[in-house]
């Protein structure tokens, strides 16, 4: 099969019985996950092979998987028949041995939840305040996202990481290489060389412990097929022999919106896109999961436009009754909630039913008046129908209910939307990570980097202070005092949209951290006041 060597590479492929099978299925691209859930009639009309080998080599498929697992019945026969021949040999032995099976938890599993307590590994930030913030730093193991806008300090993040990750598992790392795969701009060593020299926790260790640039390797993927090569066959090959921990990639939506924005808009190419964001992250995920190492990739930013219907939808109000209503209304509104049939009939002119018909009056006007009168009483007889539900039909269109559209639920996943000041259209703008909702559930934890402007004072013949300086003031930025606010820098956020081991950091800015980007790296800060107090670092930096 396609993915049988990679899915159960123990499998006997070259066993008689299974080796004249296996080509034909090999031609019909059939896959692990089609035998195991196809009826074996349809894998037989498929591949004109008998249905019994068939059946034999979907169970050997089952029962190897299960065995991969550690929940074969075959075992657990095994271990039984075992024990069964001790107790023959020598029954008190078996006795012995059953009665300190019976204390012993029985378990199936691979691992228990102590040993994999005991394999939880992090990478360090580097930072006490961003650790805290992460629950310890990046997890090993899952694949985790950086997103945030252009300047937002994306990129300074990773190159952190590529530094901690060589440091020892005491002091906060992994002890391992790190692998850079950048589909932008090269590896900035100038960059890491200047953290090396300023980070406090780095230039004051001993040359054992300390990162240097040859415990990270890089490689240029400029478009999406030399992406995908690398990262099917070199870098797989590259993190078993060099033993890497964490493998960046920088960023992943680079080379997918060159590569499919210019075969212009379809749903043909959003489907191609799909697929192969489906495949990158089943492939990224493999590498996290069988070599225990962290993947993180970062992600560009868009921006978001809700749409009205996301917000709030039409209220139909509620007919009056009708017998309220004037008779000329009445009859409008009746003649509305007819059917086409009865509407274009009541538009047709018909005689007085007193009058007798003439020779060149159609007896089919008499008749069709009459049985429109007849319905009309039945109509006026019957109850009043209730009115349809507000999510079913409104102007002549089928709505879902607001909170379960795209544009309601994605503030939840994608780290932009969720603060109250966004209703109101104060809030800042709003930004979507790229990719899309496949490219999110391929992921096991997001991370949003957030920027906003900070403004300080202006030259003193700028213009008088307006009210829009006042709310910046009441925001916490600052403003200009007798002149123009001008742009003095960024302030910048960390916040947690969603992960598997903490908790989201909250709605909007509750709960981010607020960082800086220094010569050192990143370093988490305080502000108190409305923006105007003291800057103070967090315990590692105030302790360096």
């Amino acid at each position: 099969m396609t993915d049988l060597s990679r899915v159960l590479p123990e499998f006997p492929v070259g066993q008689p019985q299974y080796a004249r099978l296996l080509p034909a299925i090999e031609r019909q691209q059939l896959t692990t996950t089609d035998l195991l859930t196809l009826d074996v009639a349809d894998i037989g009309r498929r591949t004109q092979l008998p249905l019994l080998d068939i059946k034999r080599l979907c169970n050997a498929v089952l029962e190897a998987l299960h065995a991969d697992l550690g929940v074969s019945d075959k075992q657990q026969q095994q271990q039984q028949l075992g024990r069964e021949d001790d107790e023959t040999k020598d029954p008190a032995a078996g006795a012995r041995k059953s009665k300190g099976d019976n204390k012993k938890t029985k378990s199936t599993l691979k691992h228990t939840v102590p040993e994999l307590a005991a394999k939880w590994c992090t990478i360090s930030t580097l930072d006490e305040g961003l650790d805290r913030a992460l629950g310890g730093g990046v997890p090993t193991g899952y694949i985790t996202e950086i997103t945030g806008e252009s300047g937002a300090g994306k990129t300074q993040l990773l190159l952190t990481l590529l530094l901690a990750c060589q440091l020892p598992p005491s002091l906060g790392g992994l002890g391992r290489p790190a692998l850079y795969v950048s589909t932008e701009a090269p590896l900035s060593t100038v960059r890491l060389s200047q953290m090396l020299r300023n980070h406090p926790r780095l230039r004051d260790l001993d040359p054992s412990q300390r990162p240097s640039l040859d415990g990270i390797v890089s490689a240029a993927t400029p478009d999406l097929e030399s992406q995908d090569h690398i990262l099917s066959f070199q870098v797989p090959v590259e993190v078993a022999r060099r033993g890497v921990g964490l493998v960046v990639l920088d960023s992943v939506a680079a080379n997918y919106r060159a590569e499919f924005e210019r075969r212009g808009p379809g749903g043909g190419g959003l489907a191609a896109r799909s697929n192969e964001l489906v495949r990158l992250g089943r492939l990224l995920h493999a590498l996290a999961t069988q070599h225990d190492l962290a993947v993180v990739v970062s992600n560009q930013v868009a921006d978001r436009f809700p749409s009205s219907s996301a917000l709030s939808l039409p209220t139909p109000t509620p007919a009056p009754p009708r017998n309220s209503l004037p008779y000329g209304v009445r009859q409008q509104l009746q003649s509305t909630q007819e059917s086409p049939l009865a509407s274009r009939s009541r538009g047709r002119i018909v005689p007085d039913l007193d009058v007798e018909p003439t020779s060149s009056m159609p007896l089919s006007a008499t008749s069709a008046s009459e049985e429109e009168a007849a319905a009309v009483a039945v109509r006026s007889s019957m109850p009043e129908p209730p009115p349809p539900p507000e999510n079913l039909h409104l102007g002549g269109h089928q709505h879902s209910h607001p909170a379960l559209l795209l544009d309601h639920q994605q503030r939840w996943f994608t780290g932009w939307g969720d603060d109250p000041a966004y209703g109101d259209g104060h809030g800042p703008a709003l930004k979507t990570p790229s990719l899309g909702l496949v490219w999110s559930t391929q992921i096991a934890a997001r991370v949003a980097l957030l920027r906003r402007p900070a403004y300080g004072r202006g030259p003193a013949v700028a213009s008088p202070v307006t009210s829009r300086d006042a709310e910046r003031e009441d925001s916490g930025e600052e403003a200009g005092e007798g002149g123009g606010a001008m742009l003095r820098s960024w302030r910048r956020w960390m916040k947690v949209v969603f992960a598997p081991h903490v908790a989201p950091s909250g709605c909007g800015l509750d709960g981010a951290v607020e960082f800086e980007v220094t010569m050192a790296g990143l370093r988490a800060v305080e502000r108190k006041g409305k923006g105007k107090g003291k800057r103070k670092a967090n315990a590692t930096s105030a302790a360096a």
